[in-house]
């Protein structure tokens, strides 16, 4: 593999793999720390990889350094809304259920099962489709939707509940 053929690689995966790793863990900086990784790993062992393969290779190999990485450190996962209300329109009562619904809504994303909150995301954070979901996870469409429909039960039951 030469330079310019890992440049390459590097620019058309890096972000979506570290968006990826970010729906997973919560966390910027290690999403960024393992797709990274998984990218030099590739430099550093140069397989022979067939062109329709090699996102899928990639994330494959970025989700198990995550799982390496989640066993090691044994953290809890966090995910934190960086939603401020610029306004003063608001009553301290406003407010005030602002911050349970927030803190609801984050409870119940931490809790839901990481299937559902890794479709869930990729859906509402990176606005990308069913199908390219299905591609990114290497799942049937049926089952990105069957995920999604999951992920929104478990919200609104959550949000009740609390």
């Amino acid at each position: 593999m030469t330079r310019e053929e890992f440049k390459t690689l590097f620019d058309n995966h890096f972000d979506g793999l570290r968006n990826y790793i970010y729906y997973r863990s919560g966390d910027s900086e290690l999403a960024t720390d393992i797709a990274q990784e998984t990218l030099m790993r590739i430099w550093e062992k140069q397989p022979k990889i067939e062109e329709h393969k090699t996102k899928g290779l990639l994330f494959k190999m970025a989700g198990d350094l995550f799982v390496s990485s989640y066993r090691k450190q044994k953290t809890v996962m966090r995910f934190r809304l960086q939603t401020k209300p610029e306004t003063t329109d608001h009553t301290p009562e406003d407010m005030i259920q602002f911050e349970e619904l927030k803190s609801r809504y984050e409870t119940a994303l931490v809790q839901m099962p990481e299937k559902q909150r890794t479709v869930f995301l990729m859906s509402r954070m990176e606005h990308l489709k069913n199908r390219e979901i299905a591609e990114a996870l290497n799942l049937s469409v049926k089952a990105v939707e069957k995920r999604m429909k999951g992920a929104l039960d478990y919200l609104k039951k959550a949000i009740r509940e609390s």
